[in-house]
């Protein structure tokens, strides 16, 4: 297969995606693989809750029920493979309901699983072993609060398994790309010498990984999006020197252009010089993206470094407990009046604590929908005659959050007018489960491939650590000068994506035409990007913010650090994981010629 085209539908793109995802793209012609992309930090928690009180579960059920065992019989008729991380904490419980179903339909179709990367049995272990968390120093949490610890794999034990003649194959925790990836080690037989290959091979995951993002979902122009009702999941046509065209099935809704393409790329990264994936560090910023037909996108130029020497690894563990609610206002100075409830409520908990002897509140939040709270300074709207209200705080004991929630709605009589309506019934106290990342030696991490019982151990010890300090940065571009300048908003020159890692968000901006580059450069400093979300910086000091340029997409990426409130899975925040940020940087006032201006119009 080594001059072929290898086709690859990205079905999925986290835990509850569309079942319609799979018919669809298996309506498409001529495919070779259907990769699915199931797991985040949070899904891993749940997950190892739910095998903690049944050992048959902790994997994603749907895989095998709703996208699998409806499909089954199409996808042997068309000798169409399957990578999926389904596994989650179970990949082998996985493996086997796959098998009871294929069984079930009298097909003849293997399965095999990775696994290796579950490394909960090690805890001990790990927490006397002086381990930091790798962004904030933190010491390593109490064993008996840890949910789940899995080190995120590569590409090249799927590649394994699928050349020992898998025909789907399950992983635990891996890197989201590395389901495509996989697929291309395997059809095109790439080395771990072939950085380049394996870099551009990953972008082509990057893009699938999240459905359809990549086909006009979550685009900055979403008016020119039709079709959502029937949007179209992603397909990657990859040749085998990595470069790779971005299509949908025909037929289907969503749009595919070099906007929704590079919103994508620059989703939830951070340097995109130094994207570190098991197999190979890429470098985006040289990637280039070209509209070569409708709804076609043709990608090139990613180039990689040699592999990190190490796994990164995510542990989550509970800590402290959460609770909030939402509240609806409408009326005179509605804003006003839901921040006084707001407050109110949150007084007279404090007041029953010192009752039962309860420490205060961890953290307290409101935030009002409506009245542009999420701007923080830049809001402009005033006296809102519509809002809902968001409540929500954090506490060491539940009974804490318990009579928060308690008193939220004693004081329902007790407001002001305008008051109507709650979200629901009373919520209960939550768990706070937050995210504790590290890395680990390759070679402490045991990788195999397992099929019909046999087990191979695959060898993953390869890699050299990376100094970021030896990446040469590409220079700045330069405005042309000007005397009439006049100011236009950001979204009038830029398309914009926004993610979180962690506690980290990013801002991807990406320029509608070059010549807008260098304006947009010169104008969106650190220091401008770092008063626009000072709201929700932890710190405004100097380093919050990180830039980085990317000429080939003419784009340019912010890395926002201690953003997210303790991060998407640990936040009390409305947009806990950033989603939104992109909106607030694309209102961003900026300088251009006179004459620049007027085209816009």
């Amino acid at each position: 297969m080594a001059d072929k085209v290898l086709r690859i539908g990205g079905a999925s793109g986290f835990w509850g995606d569309a079942a319609r995802a799979t018919p669809q793209l298996l309506a498409a012609e001529a495919l070779d693989y259907i990769v699915y992309d199931y797991l985040a930090e949070i899904t891993m928690s749940i997950m190892a809750r739910a095998r903690a009180q049944d050992e048959t579960k902790g994997y994603a059920l749907d895989f095998v029920s709703a996208a699998m065992k409806p499909n089954l019989t199409t996808i042997a008729e068309r000798s169409i493979k399957v990578i999926s991380n389904a596994g989650g904490v179970n990949p082998q419980a996985c493996a086997e309901a796959l098998r009871a179903v294929i069984a079930e339909q009298g097909l003849a179709l293997t399965v095999a699983c990775i696994i290796g990367d579950d490394l909960i049995a090690a805890a001990p272990e790990l927490a006397t072993s002086g381990i930091r968390e790798m962004f904030s120093g933190e010491a390593f949490p109490a064993v008996d609060t840890l949910q789940s610890i899995n080190a995120y794999l590569g590409a090249f034990p799927i590649a394994r398994a699928l050349a020992e003649g898998a025909d789907i194959v399950v992983t635990g925790r891996c890197v989201d790309s590395a389901v495509t990836l996989g697929a291309c080690i395997h059809a095109f037989d790439w080395g771990r010498d072939d950085l380049d290959r394996l870099a551009m091979g990953s972008l082509a995951g990057h893009i699938l990984e999240c459905g359809p993002q990549a086909t006009g979902g979550n685009f900055t122009d979403w008016e020119q999006v039709t079709g959502m009702a029937n949007m179209g999941y992603p397909i990657a046509e990859i040749s085998p020197d990595g470069s790779f065209i971005c299509t949908k099935p025909g037929g289907t809704g969503g749009l595919v252009t070099v906007g929704t393409v590079a919103e994508q790329m620059l989703y939830e990264i951070g340097d995109p010089q130094a994207y570190i994936l098991p197999d190979v560090v890429c470098d985006f910023s040289t990637a280039t993206l070209e509209q070569v037909g409708e709804n076609r996108v043709r990608v090139t130029g990613a180039t990689g470094r040699p592999a990190p020497d190490s796994y990164k690894v995510s542990a989550t563990y509970a800590d402290q407990f959460r609770g909030g609610t939402y509240m609806t206002f409408y009326g005179i100075d509605a804003d006003k009046k839901a921040r006084a409830l707001g407050e109110a409520v949150f007084e007279a908990s404090r007041n029953v604590f010192k009752a039962f002897g309860l420490a205060d509140f961890s953290e307290t939040s409101i935030e009002l929908i409506g009245a542009e709270s999420q701007f923080g300074k830049f809001a402009q709207v005033s006296g809102s005659r519509e809002v809902a209200m968001k409540l929500a705080a954090r506490h060491p004991d539940a009974m804490g959050i318990g009579i928060l929630l308690k008193e939220a709605v004693g004081l329902g009589l007790a407001t002001p007018p305008g008051l109507s309506g709650f979200a629901g019934g009373r919520p209960k106290p939550s768990p706070v489960v937050r995210l504790f990342s590290f890395t680990i030696a390759k070679s402490q991490v045991a990788v195999r491939a397992l099929r019909n019982g046999v087990e191979t151990p695959c060898d993953e010890t390869h890699g050299q650590p990376l100094n970021p300090a030896n990446i040469a940065r590409p220079a700045p571009p330069r405005a042309k000068t000007s005397a009439a300048t006049v100011a236009v908003p950001l979204v009038a020159l830029a398309w914009g994506r926004s993610g979180d890692k962690g506690n980290k968000a990013n801002v991807g901006i990406i320029a509608r035409r070059p010549e807008y580059l260098p304006y947009i450069y010169q104008a969106l400093t650190e220091a401008v990007v770092s008063e626009r979300f000072a709201h929700f910086l932890e710190h405004t000091g100097p380093g919050n913010v990180e830039r980085f340029l990317l000429p080939g997409a003419n784009a340019i990426n912010f890395l926002l650090h201690n953003v997210l409130g303790g991060g998407g899975i640990a936040s009390i925040r409305n947009d806990a994981q950033g989603k939104g940020y992109a909106q607030l940087l694309l209102c961003c006032p900026i300088p251009v010629p006179a004459a620049v201006a007027e085209t816009l119009s």
